[in-house]
């Protein structure tokens, strides 16, 4: 602690710009773009001082034009993940005793980075390597990345002013320590804000980090690791590696000084990781902190009083902004048998409006491509076999192409089995799977909501009575962490929806609150007497 008691700048969340046709910030993100998509980049691996570029490396390209190259980037070795941990765990002295407010100016100085001369560059680098428009860049890359960065700084200091009460001569006080060893990060490719956020919240608590980001994410990645180095952070507290994932956990979760996972991804790969942390448990020098959130099947169930315009809206936004390539995105749907065939006839015009998939750069698209091939070919493979199924049919959409791009149509499959496999298998792609009942059964569709999937991350429901409304946020209580009254399951805003879920779908540490925060710190009670006793006897003793 410094020579006072720090109030830091009250948090707030970042406007988002609005990227109108003629705006400034829309000519410069296209500029940017433009510079880095006809550049190279090399991305080396970043441990302790050094850049390393192995000469082992991997191209970059666009999803949404895969035989363009943007760059490249260099894969570790394990020579390399062993010294990035020993490099993490020489910096951690010096970074855990590191007064509060110095940390906490470093990443206050990051998020004025990334509002300011790096907002550009974030999201046109987000636009390159998810394949972004500019609108679901700016809200991720830019606006959410800000957030968690000044929330985190506020949330760390009331965790520090949070004290214990003291009794007469004495003074009872509690530190918040970092965790004695290192934190592991693992960070998806879908939110840039999520890769910047889950190596950057256990270091702002003092933690030393490895860092490993999605593949599929390297070149926005980068841009982040930028940013930190510009705001001053020091060498060592976030070691950045790629490469092999097997081998990199494999590596760091032998280390007897592992003492912490901070994990968005899939749900097979975090319960893998789960059991790899058990089996080496008697290795560690603490019990490691396991900190995921994961996958999820995202509900709307719709009452029958629900207006079908909004219901409409709530499809068309939920499923398929971002391609459907959020662990929050709406990919089951419930409707009442009245006014079904009303609000697929409004998402099908919606789905009639939106360009045909293409570029970020043409800002005119809503939909862009998914991340790589390997989800393209499964999105293709659950698209064909509704097309064949006598218990399901596609409705609106259903085609494909890669030849430039990684390119889905946005679908609507129409089932009469409420047990079909898209109804409760995650496929992560601008594909929604509808299921009408009747009318009478809504009590015990609520049933069929919460039993369905074994995930329970997100879900929404739409109405205009109240009674229905309670009704089914009591009976869906345990199947979504993030639960939406009249509106979209997606679009959780930091500071104001912290965010994750349960079952399947993770830890529920939520993301974007104390919560998180205090799952990277170890508290030490210490307990001053002023007076100390000279003699055993109490007074019952006489």
């Amino acid at each position: 602690m410094g020579k006072g008691f720090f109030q830091v700048p009250t948090a707030y969340n970042e406007p988002v710009l609005s990227y109108a046709p003629g705006s400034p910030e829309r000519e410069e993100v296209l500029n940017q773009y433009k510079a880095f998509y006809n550049d190279k980049v090399d991305v080396p691996l970043y441990i302790g001082s050094e850049e390393i570029k192995t000469g082992n490396t991997k191209p970059m390209s666009p999803p949404h034009d895969h035989k363009h190259i943007v760059g490249h980037y260099h894969l570790a070795e394990k020579e390399h993940v062993e010294k990035a941990i020993s490099n993490g765990l020489e910096a951690r002295d010096a970074w855990a005793n590191l007064t509060w407010e110095q940390r906490a100016a470093i990443f206050l100085k990051a998020a004025e980075l990334i509002a300011g001369p790096y907002r550009a560059k974030m999201n046109a680098a987000t636009m390159i390597a998810q394949s972004k428009n500019i609108y679901q860049a700016e809200i991720d890359s830019a606006c959410e990345i800000i957030d968690f960065l000044r929330f985190n700084v506020e949330y760390m200091s009331q965790i520090y002013g949070e004290q214990p009460e003291s009794s007469e001569g004495v003074w009872n006080r509690v530190e918040y320590r970092p965790l004695e060893g290192f934190v592991y990060a693992i960070t998806p490719f879908n939110f840039t804000a999520i890769a910047g956020n889950l190596p950057a919240s256990a270091a702002m608590m003092g933690n030393v980090v490895v860092w490993k980001p999605s593949d599929s994410q390297v070149y926005s990645a980068k841009v982040i690791v930028d940013v930190f180095k510009e705001a001053g952070l020091p060498d060592g507290v976030i070691n950045v590696v790629y490469g092999d994932p097997v081998m990199i956990s494999d590596t760091v979760l032998s280390s007897p000084d592992f003492s912490g996972i901070h994990f968005t991804g899939s749900t097979d790969v975090f319960k893998s990781l789960w059991k790899q942390i058990g089996n080496n448990i008697h290795n560690y020098k603490t019990y490691p902190r396991i900190v995921g959130e994961t996958g999820g099947k995202d509900f709307i169930i719709a009452h029958p009083t629900a207006k079908p315009q909004q219901v409409a809206t709530a499809i068309s936004r939920g499923a398929f902004e971002f391609q459907g390539q959020k662990c929050s995105a709406a990919s089951r749907v419930y409707l009442p048998k009245s006014s079904a065939d009303e609000i697929l006839e409004l998402v099908k015009k919606d789905i009639a409006s939106f360009n045909k998939p293409g570029s970020p750069e043409d800002m005119s698209n809503f939909i862009n491509a998914v991340i790589h091939e390997g989800a393209f070919d499964k999105l293709a493979k659950y698209i064909d076999q509704a097309k064949a199924d006598d218990n399901a049919e596609v409705i609106a959409g259903g085609n494909y192409d890669k030849s430039k791009g990684y390119f889905i149509e946005p679908t609507v499959i129409l089932t009469t089995d409420p047990q079909y496999k898209t109804m409760y298998t995650e496929l992560f792609g601008p594909v929604v799977t509808i299921y009408v009942y009747e009318d009478k059964d809504w009590s015990e569709t609520l049933k069929l909501v919460d039993s369905t999937s074994e995930y329970g991350l997100t879900g929404a429901v739409l109405s205009s009575d109240r009674y229905s409304i309670d009704e089914a946020t009591k009976a869906l209580q345990n199947c979504a962490g993030n639960f939406y009254i009249n509106d979209k399951p997606t679009g959780a805003v930091v500071g104001q929806q912290p965010f994750g879920g349960a079952r399947a779908s993770g830890t529920n540490d939520k993301a974007g609150s104390m919560q998180n925060l205090l799952r990277w710190v170890s508290p030490r009670l210490i307990k001053e007497t002023f007076v100390t006793p000279e003699d055993y006897r109490y007074p019952f003793l006489g």
